[in-house]
C-alpha cells in the first residue's frame, strides 16, 4: 500500500517528488498521483492524529474500492456546500441521497455510516470551519491598524488615510475603502458603500468596540451609538458588537484586515499619493485582486464563492440609499444658537439652558427636544 501520509508530510517539508520516490521506494507515478489528488480535494499536511493511511487512501482514490463495496459513495463536497445553507441538515441530505440511490437501483449507506463518512471527510480536508457561518447571516466590519500616507502636493505635509474593511465570513468576500478620519460620518458612509458594493445586506452587523459603533459595551449592557442604530433600522439589520477581549467574535474580519494590510496597504508602500481619491483608486484595484485570488485550500475565489453560495441569501437594498446622520447632544446657550462644528443655527429662545439632540446630515441640521423636532435648517 502506498504511504500517502508520508508522501504529504515529506512534500510539506519541501522534498522533491524524485527524492520522495527514493525515500519511500515507490514509483514516481504513485507519488505524483497522490499529490495531484490531494491538491484537487484540498487536503494538506498536517492532518489529525486519528487519520490513518487507509482512511486517506480511500478518500483520495475511492474508485479503487468500488469493486469491493456495494454501496454508493456520497458526494462529500456537495454535502458540505448544502450544509452551509439555512435549514439544511445531514438527515435531510441523507434522505435525498437515499432517494437518488433507489432511483438508480443502487444501495445507499445507512444514516449513521453516512454521517460518519462525511465527518471523516470533513476532518481530513479540514473543511469543518466553513459550516460555522451561514450564507447571508452576518457582515463583520473593522478599521485596519495601519494607515496609508497621503502627501500635500504643495507643502509636502504628510497625513494618514485610514482603511475600512467589511467582510462576509461565509464566502470571505471583502470590501475596503480609505477615509481621511475614523469619525462617525465616514464610518456610516463606508457601511453604505459596502452594502452597495455587495448588492445587499446581511442579517447581522458585527462591529468592533470602537466609539463610532458603541457608546458602552459591558457584560451587563450594550449601548449602540444612536447614528449607527439609525443606519441598522433603515436597512432592517441587527447590530451585535463583538464582546470585549473576545477576538473570536469577529475572527473573519480580523483575518481579512490582516489580508488587507498585506495585499492592499503593504503592496502600496512604494507608491506616493497626493489625494484621497488617488488612494481609493489604488485600493479598488488591489481589492479586486484580493477578491479574485484563488483559494489555497478549496476551489474558486472570494468573488465566485459569494456569487454561488451567498448572494441569493442577502437581504435586498432599500430603494433609496441611506443618508448618514450624526447625532450629538448640546446645551442651548444664551444666544440660542447651536453649531454643527462650523456654522451656527437658531433654535426657539425658550430652550435656553435645555439639553437638545442635534441631528446633522450632509444637507440638513435638525434639532430635537424630548423626541420632538423643534427646528430644521438647510446645512451651510
Amino acid at each position: 500500500m502506498t504511504n500517502c501520509l508520508e508522501i504529504l508530510r515529506l512534500k510539506q517539508l519541501g522534498y522533491s517528488q524524485r527524492t520522495i520516490e527514493s525515500m519511500l521506494h515507490c514509483s514516481r507515478h504513485a507519488v505524483r498521483q497522490v499529490l495531484e489528488e490531494a491538491i484537487k480535494q484540498g487536503i494538506h499536511w498536517p492532518l489529525d492524529e486519528d487519520v490513518t493511511n487507509t482512511d486517506l487512501e480511500q478518500l483520495l482514490f475511492p474508485d479503487k474500492h468500488t469493486d469491493v463495496s456495494m454501496y454508493v459513495e456520497p458526494d462529500y463536497q456537495y454535502i458540505h456546500r448544502e450544509l452551509a445553507k439555512t435549514g439544511v441538515t445531514l438527515t435531510l441530505l441523507w434522505k435525498e441521497y437515499c432517494h437518488k440511490c433507489y432511483e438508480a437501483g443502487k444501495m445507499p449507506y445507512m444514516s449513521t455510516q453516512f454521517g460518519d463518512k462525511y465527518r471523516k471527510w470533513a476532518r481530513v480536508t479540514k473543511a469543518t470551519m466553513r459550516i460555522q457561518h451561514k450564507p447571508g447571516d452576518a457582515i463583520q466590519v473593522d478599521w485596519a491598524g495601519d494607515t496609508i500616507p497621503v502627501f500635500d502636493s504643495i507643502t509636502g505635509e504628510q497625513s494618514a488615510a485610514y482603511l475600512f474593511v467589511a467582510v462576509l465570513p461565509c464566502s470571505y468576500y471583502a470590501y475596503a475603502e480609505a477615509c481621511d478620519d475614523m469619525k462617525t460620518e465616514n464610518w456610516l458612509n463606508c457601511h453604505v458603500h459596502a452594502f452597495d458594493y455587495l448588492g445587499g445586506v446581511a442579517r447581522l452587523l458585527i462591529p468592533d468596540n470602537c466609539k463610532t459603533a458603541t457608546a458602552s459595551n459591558t457584560r451587563y449592557e450594550t449601548v449602540v451609538d444612536r447614528s449607527y442604530q439609525e443606519l441598522a433600522e433603515y436597512y432592517g439589520i441587527a447590530i451585535v458588537p463583538a464582546r470585549v477581549r473576545r477576538p473570536q467574535d469577529k475572527s473573519s474580519a480580523e483575518a481579512s484586515v490582516r489580508f488587507a494590510e498585506t495585499w492592499i496597504i503593504a503592496s502600496l508602500r512604494d507608491r506616493k499619493f497626493f489625494s484621497l481619491h488617488e488612494v481609493n483608486e489604488a485600493v479598488a484595484e488591489k481589492l479586486a485582486e484580493l477578491n479574485n485570488r484563488e483559494f489555497k485550500q478549496r476551489a474558486g475565489t472570494r468573488h465566485s464563492a459569494y456569487l454561488e453560495e451567498e448572494q441569493p441569501y442577502m437581504l435586498p437594498l432599500p430603494a433609496a440609499p441611506f443618508e448618514a446622520a450624526v447625532w450629538s447632544v448640546a446645551k442651548v446657550p444664551n444666544d440660542y444658537l447651536i453649531t454643527d462644528g462650523r456654522n451656527k443655527y437658531s433654535v426657539p429662545y425658550n430652550l435656553i439652558g435645555e439639553k437638545v439632540d442635534i441631528r446633522v446630515t450632509k444637507n440638513t441640521v435638525e434639532v430635537y427636544f424630548h423626541g420632538s423636532r423643534v427646528a430644521s435648517h438647510r446645512r451651510l
